[in-house]
């Protein structure tokens, strides 16, 4: 078969699964940086909160999952936390389940995410003038309108470029959710260069694939960034 057949978009060809898989790899990358951003958000907010427990607890979160790497902890998390969730309903008298393998990785990501974004974003708070905060004290606003009026607004375009490099980042950790067995792109090259013995086109696909995932992400980053510094005197 050549080259061009082995990449049509029907079987035998394997586009189709190749297309199927990079859609799969953004659509759990997308799920598991919304969910690190939630973490990462109360987990910025905690640290800055002054409570000393939820600060401790908060720095050894961020910690350890930047301490580790992210395939021990995405194999770990995994088959523990099903182990862990099917002890805790046999406790209670209820039937085990099978984890899901889109949700699992989803999940472990974005737990992972998580603890890197909790850094970018309180690097980002930290960055705002104190005097806009204490300014918006003064009207009398509540923690909610201040945070929303204020301080969201002045801390996006200090973790817009951190928040572009940890998108990136996960969709590249997508390809590690192969080791629990779902299928995103990179176990889907695998696979095709395992059945027809074309690793070389099938892995330089899978690359173009990427670089197609990353160029587009950067437009939307760029345009994101633009667009929530209007007004702002730009630097050299």
């Amino acid at each position: 078969m050549t080259a061009w057949q082995l990449l049509a978009l029907e079987p035998p060809g394997w586009g189709g699964a190749l297309l199927t898989g990079a859609v799969t790899t953004v659509a759990i990358s997308a799920s598991a940086f919304a969910i690190g951003l939630v973490f990462g958000l109360f987990g910025a907010v905690g640290k800055l909160s002054g409570n000393r427990p939820v600060g401790l607890l908060l720095k050894l979160y961020t910690g350890t999952i930047r301490a580790v790497p992210e395939l021990i902890l995405i194999v770990g998390l995994y088959y523990a936390g099903t182990d862990g969730l099917n002890r805790l309903l046999l406790a209670f008298g209820m039937p085990p389940v099978e984890v899901n393998g889109f949700v699992a990785a989803v999940a472990v990501l974005g737990f992972v995410q998580g603890a890197y974004m909790t850094e970018v974003l309180r690097g980002a708070i930290l960055a705002i003038p104190s005097g806009q905060i204490e300014a918006a004290r003064a009207f009398g606003m509540s923690p909610f309108l201040r945070f929303r009026r204020v301080t969201l607004p002045a801390l996006l375009p200090n973790a817009l470029p951190g928040m572009a490099n940890l998108w990136m980042s996960v969709t590249k950790d997508s390809a590690l959710v192969a080791v629990v067995g779902y299928q995103e792109l990179a176990l889907t090259t695998r696979l095709a260069g395992a059945n027809t013995k074309q690793y070389f086109l099938f892995f330089l696909a899978a690359a173009v694939l990427y670089l197609v995932i990353t160029l587009l992400s950067n437009l939307v980053f760029h345009w994101l960034e633009r667009r929530v510094r209007r007004g702002q005197r730009l630097t050299a």
